[in-house]
């Protein structure tokens, strides 16, 4: 029988209705049968690990990425698969972070939640939890794990975790992933599509804990004070800036903004070029108005998502040197870009 844990960390998925209060509490995951009887029919050893206090997915940060890695690591040969219920607010960034940090991963770790309570009679909840856990187990003709991969698991489709952004705050179809199709999707059977991770898988899994917040995130609009950027550009605090711009890549020709990119990059910061569109990618030096950014040293970042840009980031800046990150950020690690 195949085993599987979920890894509860919080979110909208883990709430149910006090009948004495009527306000919304956490589900006590170590008896979810009681709450989703459904998964007594599944063919499946569920075991749980919960967070000691349930955390909002707004609040989650580097030190819950850390401990959801541990937690992964410390269980890895027991378990065919691993399932994360996480709210969905900040999924993508979470996926795309522990895409990076799990490295040789061989397994699938899933990530899925609701958009209502598994309380609630229309919860998307149970659907999402019974299906990623049967995507957790299931495998090839060869016996390999069909997922060996971080990925997204909800309303019926999965994505691969960097490829991933939240697109709807209503919708039970809340995630999309705008440069690479879905890795599987749902319906009476579910279909598994022949593209895979890029990564070949050797040797153990390897974890990487290092993770600097030394970035900013800066999104252009047209008529924007450059003068208020000067603190984003500082290197006392900054080594990286990801910067969403317009189109395929395209800036402003303001002399203060280009001045604060180009001295930041001579004194060694990062800065990391990325489309503000749905779908696309960057192509610097296309047109004139992104001419500038390769002579100033800015990477394009291809196609990858904003969560992607910056979870990389991250776990680049805090794990090698800024010459090797240089370098890496162009590389494609996890499947996050395209080549």
């Amino acid at each position: 029988m195949p085993k599987v844990l979920i890894i509860y960390t919080g979110g909208t998925i883990g709430m149910i209705t006090d009948v004495e209060t009527g306000s919304l509490t956490s589900v006590d995951f170590d008896v979810i049968d009681k709450h989703v009887p459904e998964l007594k029919r599944l063919n499946i050893e569920i075991d749980t690990h919960c967070f000691a206090k349930p955390v909002d997915s707004s609040e989650i940060n580097s030190e819950h990425w850390i401990q959801i890695a541990d937690v992964i690591e410390s269980n890895y040969d027991q378990y065919d698969g691993f399932v994360i219920l996480h709210g969905s607010d900040t999924m993508s960034y979470t996926a795309s972070a522990l895409s990076f940090m799990l490295e040789g991963l061989s397994k699938p770790v899933l990530l899925t939640g609701s958009q209502l309570p598994i309380g609630t009679i229309r919860t998307d909840g149970k659907e999402n939890i019974i299906t990623a856990l049967q995507i957790a187990c299931d495998k090839d003709a060869s016996g390999k794990p069909r997922i060996q991969e971080v990925a997204i698991y909800f309303e019926y489709y999965l994505y691969r975790g960097n490829r991933s952004t939240k697109d709807s705050a209503n919708l039970f179809k809340a995630f999309r992933s705008p440069n690479l199709a879905p890795l599987a999707v749902a319906g009476v059977d579910i279909d598994y599509k022949s593209h895979r991770h890029s990564e070949e898988v050797a040797g153990n899994l390897t974890i990487h804990r290092g993770v600097s917040n030394r970035i900013a995130l800066i999104k252009l609009f047209p008529g924007m004070n450059m003068q208020i950027l000067s603190s984003a550009f500082d290197r006392e605090h900054v080594d990286g800036i990801v910067m969403e711009t317009f189109g395929s890549g395209n800036a402003p020709t303001d002399e203060y903004f280009q001045e604060l990119c180009t001295n930041f990059t001579a004194e060694g910061g990062l800065i990391l070029n990325i489309t503000q569109c749905a779908s696309g990618k960057v192509q610097q030096g296309k047109y004139a108005t992104s001419e500038f950014f390769a002579q100033a040293g800015i990477i394009s970042g291809a196609d990858m998502t904003t969560e992607a840009a910056v979870t990389k980031m991250m776990h680049l800046l805090g794990n090698y040197s800024i010459d090797a990150v240089r370098s890496l950020m162009r590389e494609n690690l996890r499947g996050e870009l395209t080549d």
